[in-house]
Parts: structure tokens; C-alpha cells; sequence
């Protein structure tokens, strides 16, 4: 029976904890495959996971800016950007069949209201129905916590972003 683990919360890693139960996966030979939201699909966890033969993975087109900024359109467009790759992530688990899905940041993607909450559930469905399935997300909606057979919530307690305005870090935070 597979489980859904849910990563949330204000704290750093989410996704490392994440491609670390992908990696585990990956290390007794079993299909795995990433699917990431919002985000550009440059972090070194992805580029390191694209080496292995049993591990695919799928990135959303980025989101550009905040979604407070955006004007209407914008925002139109980016969630059906968005929506439409929860889509095409489905299709991609039902074809290929991992023992292991990561949904990254599709938690933020629903908080957001990027992703079509009907199409998130499907997209949960098939990804349970083929293998053990995380989403991550600082925020996430109650019922996708309520739903979860492991919630995580990761705290902040430090963080030098925060408190020193130190920017994303390549190879430590990204």
C-alpha cells in the first residue's frame, strides 16, 4: 500500500528531504520520478537524478515573480502553465509506473491557487496508484495535510537568507 508524505512549512529542506527519499528509492532499484512545480529545474538534485536510468524527471514552466505582482493575464497564464503540467505529470505516471513520485512544490502550487485543486487530486490518485508519493510546499491546503500518512512540518529557526540577506547558495540551497 503506498503512503503520501506531505513536506511542509517555513523551514529549509523540503526538497532535500524529498530527493533524498527518491535517491533511496533509486538505490534498490526502483523507477522514480520527479515532478516540479513553479520552480526553474536548475538545482543540482535534478541534474544529479538525470544520471540515473530509472529516474525521469518533469519540470512545470518556471513561475516569474511573485504571483502578487502579477497582473491579470499573468496570472491567467500561469495557472494554466501551471494546471496543465499537473496534467501532463499525471500521463507521465500512469505510462511510466515509478515505485516513487516527488511532487515538488506542488503544496505551494495549491496554496498559490496555480493548480486546479480537481487536478491536483487526480494527480495525487495516479501518483498513489503507482508508487509512494511526496509533495512538498511551504504551504499547503487542509485538506491535502488531512489526507497525508506522513506530515512533516520543517521549521526555521535560522537562516542566514533571513538573517543576513544571503541569496540562494549553488549547490547548498539550490
Amino acid at each position: 500500500m503506498n503512503k503520501l508524505h506531505v513536506y511542509a512549512g517555513e523551514g529549509k529542506g523540503k526538497t532535500t528531504a524529498a530527493m533524498g527519499l527518491a535517491l533511496r528509492s533509486l538505490g534498490h532499484g526502483n523507477r522514480v520520478l520527479v515532478a516540479q512545480f513553479m520552480k526553474k529545474g536548475n538545482s543540482g538534485e535534478l541534474a544529479a537524478l538525470r544520471t540515473f536510468e530509472n529516474a525521469v524527471t518533469i519540470t512545470a514552466e518556471p513561475v516569474k515573480g511573485f504571483t502578487f505582482r502579477m497582473s491579470e493575464d499573468e496570472l491567467s497564464l500561469t495557472r494554466a502553465q501551471q494546471t496543465t503540467f499537473a496534467r501532463r505529470a499525471a500521463e507521465k505516471i500512469a505510462d511510466w509506473q515509478p515505485a516513487t513520485v516527488v511532487l515538488d512544490e506542488l503544496g505551494m502550487a495549491l496554496a498559490l491557487n496555480l493548480v486546479d485543486e480537481t487536478e491536483a487530486r487526480r494527480l495525487i490518485d495516479a501518483a498513489l496508484a503507482s508508487g509512494e508519493t511526496v509533495v512538498t510546499g511551504r504551504s499547503v491546503p487542509a485538506w491535502l495535510a488531512e489526507r497525508a500518512d506522513y506530515l512533516s512540518r520543517i521549521m526555521a529557526e535560522k537562516h542566514p537568507y533571513a538573517a543576513e540577506g544571503l541569496p540562494a547558495r549553488k549547490g547548498v540551497e539550490w
